[in-house]
């Protein structure tokens, strides 16, 4: 064991603020890690890196809530798909199965989404996603 005292308490260090290349390196990194693993990136990133620096808490708040609303358009699809597609398929003798195309074409989309905006994070640029619900507000 050692004599050494504890840190006094309440001494916390304030986080550091980041280079602006590191602030685009993470920033990027989240959108990219969104492709990947889903909001998990997004929502470490905001929780860890929120007070680094203006430029990186914007983007994972930005990708969080892009992966939130990703999450519930994605459920509500599958469930309009289940509850109406393939019932009507049934009745429509398999006509209505072209409503199965839009359920793959969301995640295509979502990624076209995560790539524009790492880029657009790469270059140092603010953006938003379209058709996002906004629920970590700024």
């Amino acid at each position: 064991m050692t004599n050494a005292a504890p840190p006094p308490p309440g001494q916390y260090s304030t986080p550091q603020p980041m280079s602006p290349a590191d602030e685009k390196l993470w920033a990027t990194l989240v959108h990219i890690g969104g492709i990947f693993f889903g909001f998990i990136p997004a929502l470490v990133g905001y929780l860890v890196l929120k007070d680094r620096g203006p430029f990186v808490r914007d983007h994972t708040r930005v990708a969080l809530n892009f992966q939130i609303s990703y999450t519930i358009y994605a459920v509500a699809a599958t469930v309009l798909l289940l509850i109406i597609a393939i019932p009507l398929a049934f009745v429509t003798f398999g006509l209505s199965f072209g409503l199965v195309y839009l359920v793959f074409l969301l995640p295509i989309v979502a990624t076209i989404f995560m790539i524009i905006a790492a880029v657009k994070a790469n270059q140092g640029v603010y953006y938003t996603y379209p058709l996002t619900i906004d629920f970590i507000k700024r």
